[in-house]
């Protein structure tokens, strides 16, 4: 079996506990906008979320917009109209911003993994989908824009994830080859897939079954 070099990871839902902020963020928005912030509520945020950052990830509409949607989408059935304009519905997102970023925490066990990483020698590598300057905040917010060899966002590269092109240019970045580097994801078809496709050896972090340590110590050992 080739030795393995360099460890490659995602960001949200790996390292950083986007979904929790997430929530926050909306109950934030909501509660402002005297809405009953119900898990029914958020529910239904995180599907919109999900769903119009797809559209993103895939092209079809600016970051922005993606935005603006997620809000047409989840105001109406809340009684609330809203915003006719974008520049409206930018300022009111902003709100959300706000709460979002004051809830951005990194899991427990995200430091201790990449300083053990660090320690055995292992080169680290960051491939996360999203917009450079709010992925590049979240590493300085938390203490991770230090953590890695080397940093892929979506945005920056021209290229998202599971493209297998972006675990390449991931690849590129460390100096390593596929069969030298393993990637830890919570996506199975995102993360995992992706990585598999592009000739790496990957596993899925699914807590609380399968911690962050226990990802990586599976990818290492396949």
């Amino acid at each position: 079996m080739h030795r393995v070099t360099a460890v490659g990871f995602d960001l949200d839902g790996t390292l950083f506990d986007h979904r929790t902020a997430s929530r926050a963020g909306a109950t934030g928005l909501l509660a402002g906008l005297g809405v009953d912030v119900t898990p029914a509520v958020l529910d239904a945020w995180t599907a919109a979320e999900d769903a119009q950052y797809e559209h993103w990830r895939a092209g079809r509409v600016s970051f922005a917009e993606q935005r603006r949607t997620r809000l047409r989408t989840v105001l109406p059935p809340l009684g609330i109209e809203p915003p006719p304009d974008d520049g409206g519905l930018d300022a009111l997102f902003g709100r959300y911003l706000a709460a979002y970023r004051e809830a951005w925490t990194l899991f427990p066990d995200a430091i201790p993994v990449l300083d053990e990483l660090r320690g055995e020698g292992y080169r680290i590598g960051l491939l996360t989908n999203g917009a450079g300057e709010q992925q590049r905040d979240k590493l300085a917010a938390t203490g991770l824009d230090a953590a890695f060899d080397a940093v892929c966002v979506s945005e920056e590269i021209g290229v998202a994830k599971p493209d297998p092109r972006a675990f390449g240019l991931l690849l590129a970045a460390l100096d390593v080859t596929a069969n030298a580097c393993v990637f830890v994801g919570d996506d199975a078809a995102k993360d995992v897939a992706g990585a598999r496709a592009a000739g790496m050896r990957a596993a899925a972090v699914d807590r609380p079954r399968v911690g962050l340590r226990e990802a990586v110590r599976e990818a290492l050992a396949t």
